[in-house]
């Protein structure tokens, strides 16, 4: 039998019951899991699965499959949620357009959401993205991090996700990132997964992290200008206000850490900006 080529990196926190009906999905692949310092049986569930887990003592958020990332030794990692999975044959389908295009840093998959099986509205935005495509189909500058799979040593290249993002919105740096590095980012129509969000998400809070992400990607990689228009244009909702005011108390250091995007990159951004 073959080496595999690709390792599902799983984060979790307090999601055993999830983590009990997505794993056996990938009960073919090496699976690591990183436990995000929970307090139910995540941990153990996984293991029972025959995962790797490794058990923070802290809540590293995104930024745990990091240490996944660090952990797989075969040259592409899937992303998965512990309430996701792939679909049969979709990662030998990421496998062979990484193999075959290594120009590419990253194939966003489509995800199809809940027992419906709908397409994600980011995976349908992705599809009809106005920049110029690749080999393999649509240029993308974002993916949902549940459907994606990575070409690791690009990943680890870039520094993976940020340490301080949490969870919800982290895709967007990264992506960015890679794209700043000379990668092209994908998206395949026919690399499927399945999400099916838990109950246990704090939709209102996630509202304001992904808004307060939003806007720290736009400080850290873009002109001020465009910075500035994104602070205004979070004015307009109460999650929008809350992200632009927990954004605003991280300023020193995304001063600090602030490094724009070379000019192709930057024009790609603007024209993603300019949509949407």
């Amino acid at each position: 039998m073959a080496a595999p080529r690709v390792t599902v990196v799983v984060v979790t926190r307090d999601r055993g019951p999830e983590l009990g009906r997505s794993l056996p999905h990938h009960a073919d692949l090496p699976v690591i899991v990183i436990d995000n310092d929970s307090s139910d049986d995540s941990a153990a569930v996984a293991r029972a699965s025959g995962a790797r887990v490794e058990q923070l003592r802290h809540n590293a958020g995104a930024a745990g499959r990091n240490l996944g990332v660090e952990l797989a030794t075969t040259p592409y990692v899937a992303f998965a949620d512990d309430d996701s999975w792939w679909a049969p044959g979709a990662l030998d389908r990421a496998v062979a357009i990484l193999d075959l295009h290594p120009e590419l840093a990253l194939v966003a998959a489509r995800v199809l959401v809940g027992e419906q099986g709908r397409t994600d509205a980011v995976c349908q935005a992705m599809s009809a993205s106005p920049l110029p495509p690749t080999g393999v189909g649509p240029q993308v500058l974002g993916f949902l991090a549940c459907g994606a799979v990575v070409r690791r040593d690009a990943f680890l290249q870039v520094g993976g996700f940020s340490s301080r993002y949490e969870t919800g919105g982290e895709e967007g740096l990264l992506a960015l990132d890679l794209a700043a590095a000379g990668y092209q980012l994908a998206y395949a129509q026919d690399v499927v997964a399945h999400h099916h969000p838990s109950s246990k998400r704090r939709s209102s809070h996630r509202r304001v992290v992904e808004a307060r992400n939003a806007l720290w990607t736009v400080w850290l990689r873009r002109p001020v200008v465009s910075g500035l228009v994104a602070a205004a244009r979070a004015t307009r909702t109460s999650d929008g206000r809350a992200g632009l005011l927990a954004a605003l108390s991280g300023m020193r250091w995304v001063v600090a850490d602030r490094r724009r995007l070379p000019p192709d990159v930057e024009e790609l951004a603007a024209r993603l900006a300019r949509q949407y």
